[in-house]
């Protein structure tokens, strides 16, 4: 498949360095010609110096034979132009990143169509769109529903009181068969596990299991479900603004932010909010604003430091629920193992969003998600492919992948070894990154 990416910034670097680890044929075009060079020197693509809105670069990238344009330039501007202008030249589909939520609404769908651009990516609002699942179930790391909640994924951080503590996968496999563990998060690697892998304390354990058993998983983890209701952000961004716009009246928002002119936005913007000018990182600042009272605590500064840093003092002052924004990827490793609650990273659900377009799978039904260094994803099983060929435990499948569940007749479904995968139905794959087409394949 041959994309070209609009933009070497944060997210179109890491879109760059995902796919290249897939074996795609990848054009990145920026005006920075640092950018493209450190890019060049490290990853399997094609670099183009050059403004994405330029006809006579898109053309030099070869946008008329490419599969996907994407546009994800710090300017909202110049990539929806971007994706337009690609769009012009022959490019099958187009994907242009934004940053006004009106462009979202689905009024306004038909009117981007018809420029050419066919999806729009909006990093702050699939942020927020986190943080609000995050504060409904306070028990989770993450939380990824599959075609309409049929199948759920939970990343669930393991505590010393775990029923499961210390067992082995295959022990458990023989109590329980309700659940599917698919991944592990241990320390800094993500493991896809085997029968003999055994849970250890501080464990980030990614279940696949049907609804009407996420509270016996909850259980089986040693976890309490609890209600959220006054909620502290630390940072009045993008971000905070769309998740007070999307919760309505649920939360009671205090924001603080240290710029008094961002204050004074934030009152408009955030009118049923309560907006304090100060610098969050002070803690004598978050008691006054009264820490110890507060349900949630999220950090949404441009800092990934100071976001860590200060959800181990709301910890400390008994906060019961704290996410944190990582942009950094360098440090998400270390962030899940401390003990700071959900991690937010806009690189990664833009990622996600973007490779499941790449999967085209249909976005209503099927998602996509991107751990750090390792992949989830539903895959339409083809007519004769080599999935279907035998029962699971008979297929000699890579140690990279595990097959955590199905969909089958529109129902969800968990797989055994005797599970024998039919031509139509919908497989969710957990696999480690840079596998995720190579695995495709078995499904065509």
């Amino acid at each position: 498949m041959k994309i070209v990416i609009a933009g070497a910034g944060e997210v179109g670097s890491h879109l760059a360095k995902l796919l290249s680890r897939e074996e795609q044929d990848i054009m990145l075009i920026d005006q920075d010609s640092e950018k493209l060079a450190v890019i060049d020197a490290n990853y399997n693509l094609m670099t183009l110096r050059g403004s994405p809105i330029s006809f006579s670069v898109l053309k030099e990238a070869g946008v008329e034979h490419c599969d996907l344009f994407i546009a994800v330039t710090p300017f909202e501007t110049s990539n929806i132009i971007a994706a337009s202008v690609a769009k012009s030249l022959g490019a099958n589909k187009t994907v242009a990143r934004i940053d006004n939520y009106e462009f979202m609404e689905k009024a306004h769908k038909d009117y981007f169509t018809r420029m050419g651009v066919n999806k729009l990516i909006y990093p702050e609002y699939l942020a927020a769109n986190e943080i609000m699942t995050s504060l409904e179930r306070t028990w989770v790391r993450a939380w990824f529903e599959i075609h309409n909640g049929e199948l759920i994924v939970v990343g669930v951080k393991i505590r010393e009181n775990a029923a499961l503590n210390g067992m082995q996968l295959k022990e458990l496999a023989i109590r329980q068969h309700f659940f599917h563990v698919a991944a592990i998060r241990r320390s800094h690697e993500t493991i896809i596990p085997r029968g003999d892998d055994r849970i250890r304390t501080n464990d980030i354990l990614y279940f696949t299991t049907t609804r009407d058993h996420i509270d016996s998983i909850r259980e089986m983890c040693g976890k309490r479900e609890e209600d959220i209701r006054k909620v502290l952000i630390m940072g009045g961004s993008r971000i905070a603004i769309r998740l007070v716009a999307m919760a309505g009246s649920r939360y009671k928002f205090k924001i603080i932010d240290i710029d008094r002119n961002r204050c004074e936005k934030l009152c408009e913007r955030c009118p049923d909010a309560r907006i304090v000018h100060g610098d969050a990182r002070d803690i004598e600042t978050l008691i006054e604003e009264g820490i110890d009272d507060m349900d949630a605590f999220i950090a949404l500064t441009d800092s990934s430091e100071t976001n860590i840093l200060a959800s181990l003092s709301a910890k400390e002052h008994g906060v019961m629920k704290t996410i944190a924004e990582v942009e950094d990827l360098q440090f998400i490793s270390a962030a899940e193992n401390l003990n700071i609650g959900t991690i937010i990273n806009k690189k990664l659900l833009a990622s996600s969003n973007i490779f499941q377009i790449l999967l085209d799978a249909d976005s209503a039904s099927s998602k996509f998600m991107a751990l750090a260094d390792a992949d989830v994803a539903e895959i339409e099983v083809k007519p004769h492919s080599k999935i279907t060929r035998a029962a699971v435990k008979d297929l000699s499948l890579s140690r990279d992948m595990t097959i955590a569940g199905l969909i089958r007749d529109g129902k969800g479904m968990l797989v055994s070894g005797n599970t024998h995968i039919e031509a139509g139905d919908r497989v969710v794959v957990f696999c480690l990154s840079g596998a995720i087409h190579k695995i495709e394949r078995l499904f065509s």
